[in-house]
């Protein structure tokens, strides 16, 4: 099991505060890890913080809103004052103010969703990798969506953004493998999130949702946090450039 810990190691989780991030935050640092919480609201960060610090683990938070250059760069300079060089990025926060058809969508929606879905990650990615490589190894995390690997009648530039993500995480690892940093992406399927609440909260799409599940089930944030410790420690030192896709078989077709 010491192949999972991450004592000594500094990590980032973006979009941390609840959710999908939360979970990864919170295994990361029962894993050993020294974990940065951050999200645009430094209170719903602090929350995880204090729980964390309550079970004797080491936390901290940092607001950022990761649409504004600025303030990623901020994040990994507060990050590297506070704790040192980041080992691990989980770039996990993402937007999607659009649920309908594509002919719908705004060209400030649509520019929305590509710039914080993309371009925030190769932000962040570009801010921390030199530093990675530098040291010999590090490894990224992005979280995109087994929307990336289908399509979608309303979640059309959601799935786009996804499947860029996975196509970024390739670049990405052939860019900067040869130093040692690692970068894989992470496919969920519905999994019970505020993000997604508009999908199972609604019993209709929901019912489609169990309905194309081999398990009958949907998931929950906890279920994402495993592949993002494998891929975040040296258990995983030998994967890089895939996509982990953790959909309780959604997306293996077959009967409903």
């Amino acid at each position: 099991m010491d192949r999972f810990s991450l004592k000594g190691k500094t990590a980032i989780v973006t979009g941390s505060s609840r959710g999908i991030g939360r979970a990864i935050a919170i295994a990361y640092a029962r894993a050993g890890a020294r974990v940065v919480v951050t999200s645009r609201k430094v209170d719903a960060c602090n929350a995880v913080v204090e729980q964390l610090r309550g079970e004797g683990l080491e936390a901290t938070a940092i607001a950022c809103n990761i649409s504004s250059k600025e303030q990623v760069t901020a994040l990994v300079d507060q990050t590297e004052k506070a704790y040192g060089p980041v080992d691990v990025l989980v770039c996990n926060a993402a937007v999607n103010p659009y649920y309908g058809p594509m002919s719908g969508i705004t060209d400030e929606a649509f520019s929305k969703v590509m710039d914080v879905n993309i371009r925030s990650n190769l932000w962040m990615v570009n801010r921390v990798a030199p530093g990675m490589a530098e040291r010999g190894g590090g490894s990224i995390v992005i979280i995109s969506s087994i929307a990336g690997l289908t399509g979608s009648r309303v979640l059309g530039a959601y799935a786009i953004s996804k499947a860029a993500d996975m196509q970024l995480a390739r670049n990405l690892a052939l860019e900067w493998g040869k130093q040692g940093v690692r970068t894989n992406c992470i496919a969920p399927g519905l999994i019970k999130t505020d993000f997604a609440k508009a999908l199972w909260d609604n019993p209709k799409t929901l019912a489609a949702a169990l309905a194309s599940s081999p398990l009958n089930a949907i998931g929950d944030p906890e279920d994402i946090a495993g592949a993002a410790l494998l891929l975040g420690s040296d258990a995983g030192r030998f994967i890089t450039g895939t996509t982990i896709v953790i959909d309780g078989g959604a997306t293996i077709g077959g009967e409903a």
